[in-house]
């Protein structure tokens, strides 16, 4: 039965993870880590992503700028760039080390070996990109909350809060993490070989044939 669901589980896995990793890819470029909605001027949402902020009008639609320096970024933001462009090279590795390890693909039939540690180290590899995402996206949020309420800060001054992209990050860790879990669980399960069988089935009546001999008078 498990040889049966094995391949299951691992297409399963596999797509879980693709579908993780593109949207760990969305999150990285989406603008909306962080809105701010201005309370004098309601019709003006304010996003501020990775790489660039936005200001979404009503009626002119959105205008994005680019960041002028790097350095000049918040620590969170520094910090949650270098991760997410890790975590979508190291998914983008784990999907291609992991495709060529499944049994479907006859590309290496005879080498199962050598396609187990392909698949395990792709699981591993889907571990790492949803690790290295999760953690980003939780730290700016994190940071939003201490910045949300912080008390030094005046109660007419505007402050962000959490952005669609921050909902995004957290499903494409978590699919990540399940897709390499699945693609892990195919290698840990036992399969029996017909030669330990034919083995075991040689033992078992040569045990029965020497009964029969003590047994005769």
């Amino acid at each position: 039965m498990a040889l049966v669901y094995q391949p299951v589980m691992q297409l399963s896995g596999i797509l879980v993870s693709l579908l993780g990793w593109v949207l760990s890819c969305l999150t990285t470029y989406l603008p909306q880590w962080k809105s701010l909605n201005l309370e004098l001027n309601e019709l003006e949402i304010w996003t501020m992503g990775l790489w660039q902020a936005c200001v979404v009008q009503e009626e002119g639609g959105m205008q994005c700028k680019d960041f002028d320096s790097f350095l000049a970024l918040p620590p969170e933001l520094r910090i949650s760039r270098i991760l997410m462009v890790f975590s979508n090279g190291s998914g983008l590795l784990g999907l291609l080390l992991s495709g060529f390890g499944l049994d479907c693909l006859k590309i290496g039939e005879r080498q199962q070996e050598q396609k187990k540690r392909l698949l395990l180290f792709g699981g591993m590899l889907f571990w790492i990109s949803g690790i290295t995402a999760i953690v980003p996206v939780s730290w700016v949020a994190h940071a939003t909350v201490q910045e949300f309420w912080d008390e030094n800060i005046p109660d007419i001054v505007p402050r962000w809060d959490f952005g669609e992209a921050l909902f995004v990050g957290w499903l494409a860790g978590f699919c990540l993490i399940l897709g390499g879990s699945l693609l892990n669980c195919t290698i840990c399960s036992t399969e029996v070989h017909p030669s330990s069988v034919h083995y075991a089935v040689a033992e078992q009546q040569d045990q029965c044939q020497c009964l029969e001999t003590e047994t005769r008078p």
